[in-house]
């Protein structure tokens, strides 16, 4: 089985006429996307040679080999993205996202219920979207009194499921 990977940013378009890149991030910090040499993004290996921050959730970069704005604007959409083992060890009570995207979600009696379509974050905890195998989705807040893992799914309490 091919390692997962995980997409940290995408080239939202071209960035002046040198040859940047607009990247939106999907990672909370800068360092996390600086820490690696270089992405695989559809299919081809790119080497960011400088990133920079621009307004939140965004970063300007410049890629290796890309010298003009005709050349930025044809990486548009491109997804970047590493190894799965790439990504530096968790400390307790950390976790990557990516590792919950379409986890089997069940109830307390082991009945399929859905899988997990996104972690969100409003404010107070983490919520789990779960995509319904009926149909619908339901958020439930991703805490230990609500959610047990198993190493095969998530078990939540069918009264979070109403």
């Amino acid at each position: 089985m091919a390692a997962q990977s995980i997409v940290l940013a995408a080239i939202a378009g071209a960035h002046g006429i040198r040859g940047e890149v607009r990247l939106k991030l999907f990672t909370d910090a800068l360092d996390n996307l600086a820490r690696h040499a270089r992405f695989e993004a559809g299919g081809r290996a790119i080497v960011l040679q400088a990133v920079r921050p621009d307004k939140p959730g965004m970063a300007i970069a410049r890629i290796d080999g890309v010298t003009d704005r005709t050349a930025a604007e044809a990486l548009r959409g491109l997804q970047l993205s590493v190894p799965r083992d790439a990504l530096p060890p968790l400390a307790e009570g950390e976790y990557y996202v990516a590792d919950y995207i379409g986890r089997p979600v069940v109830d307390e009696t082991g009945a399929a219920v859905g899988t997990v379509r996104s972690v969100e974050n409003f404010g107070a905890s983490d919520i789990l979207d779960i995509a319904l195998a009926g149909g619908g989705s339901v958020m439930v807040p991703f805490v230990a009194d609500v959610v047990t893992e198993t190493a095969t799914a998530l078990i939540i309490d069918r009264v979070w499921l109403a």
